[in-house]
């Protein structure tokens, strides 16, 4: 299966440049993980650890198939990534700005894998809008500076 994640390319960092202390770019530093997958089986899963019973907690064994699980996973490989070169409070940031906050999200009982068990992945059901009426939402691209 394969979803349009938009603009939104999991597993492709967006180009970064260090600045020196004379302002001139830098080389961007190498990345510990080549993708949100690797990140999520080789750093993430196996230092968070909590009880996934179904009732306090829910995942989904093909976290890969809901959108916004892989958007999630990916925001904490990419910010991880750039946190880990702080080595005073970097890594401290990264887990209560970026892991606690995806993860309670994403473990939540009503998140994203509410349809799903432990053992076997359900088709979540999408929220399903109305178009506003013409000329609410302009397209702002469209409109003069």
């Amino acid at each position: 299966m394969e979803d349009d994640f938009g603009l939104f390319d999991p597993d492709t960092p967006a180009r970064a440049t260090s600045r020196s202390e004379d302002g001139k770019a830098g080389e961007t530093p190498e990345l510990v993980y080549g993708s949100a997958e690797e990140f999520l089986h080789e750093q993430l899963l196996p230092t968070y650890v909590r009880s996934v019973t179904g009732k306090s907690a829910k995942w989904c064994i093909e976290w890969y198939f809901h959108p916004e699980a892989v958007s999630r996973v990916a925001a904490m490989w990419r910010s991880w990534e750039h946190l880990r070169l702080d080595a005073a409070t970097g890594m401290s940031l990264w887990w209560r700005d970026h892991a606690d906050h995806h993860m309670r999200v994403l473990l939540d009982p009503q998140g994203p894998f509410y349809n799903c068990d432990m053992k076997e992945h359900r088709d979540p059901e999408h929220l399903e809008p109305k178009k506003a009426p013409t000329g609410w939402f302009p397209d702002v691209r469209t409109l003069p500076a």
